[in-house]
């Protein structure tokens, strides 16, 4: 039984679809915690709704980064994680974080990386970036985290078509249930040790 820790910034409707297929017994694990750098988002709400504890670590909150990555490693060592997950979470994780869950730490992207990553891709501004390229096919991606933004080895993607009249909204939607789909996918498969890394890149083990 693996402990996930959840960083979110937002809704944390990928923290939901994950913890409802850690609640119907799909998925061996725990949600141990959510950690945010709002201090009351939504997702803290859901959160709550399930007795999840929850917290507010900001670097504003800190006179040093190091000061900050140790708030950081001591809330995640408290409740003895093994698994983090970035679920549309704005923030850069911390180097020494990144090192310390190597391969233990997954985030959500909303387009087919590696295009339309890194900063300042996030949230509608990829849709809308999407859109404004003429691309035919978005998508999202599940990797894990390195120290660069929407970097690091790529698990699983899938992908959408992008219709001749979408929105940035409409587009949005499509992709958001694919996100849906592949992070539960990918969080069962890593709890159930079926994830192997080798030479050649990231091997989903699942099917």
């Amino acid at each position: 039984m693996k402990n996930i820790a959840v960083f979110a910034s937002g809704r944390g409707s990928n923290f939901q679809s994950v913890h409802n297929e850690i609640k119907a017994g799909n998925i061996p694990a725990n949600v141990v915690c959510v950690i945010s750098d709002k201090a009351n988002p939504p997702v803290f709400e859901k959160a709550h709704k399930d007795d999840i504890p929850t917290h507010h670590i900001n670097r504003k909150q800190f006179d040093s980064e190091k000061e900050f990555t140790d708030k950081l490693l001591e809330v995640l060592a408290r409740y003895e994680t093994d698994l983090i997950i970035l679920a549309g979470y704005l923030k850069k994780i911390p180097p020494k974080v990144v090192e310390e869950y190597r391969y233990s730490m997954l985030n959500i992207h909303p387009a087919l990386l590696p295009k339309f990553g890194g900063k300042g891709y996030y949230g509608m501004k990829v849709h809308e970036a999407v859109i404004e390229a003429g691309e035919e096919k978005s998508g999202a991606t599940v990797h894990f985290v390195d120290e660069k933004y929407d970097h690091g080895p790529i698990i699983l993607q899938k992908e959408v078509d992008v219709k001749p009249d979408d929105s940035p909204q409409e587009l949005s939607d499509r992709v958001l249930e694919v996100e849906h789909s592949i992070l539960p996918r990918v969080v069962k498969a890593y709890c159930e040790d079926n994830i192997e890394i080798n030479k050649e890149g990231v091997v989903l083990k699942d099917e």
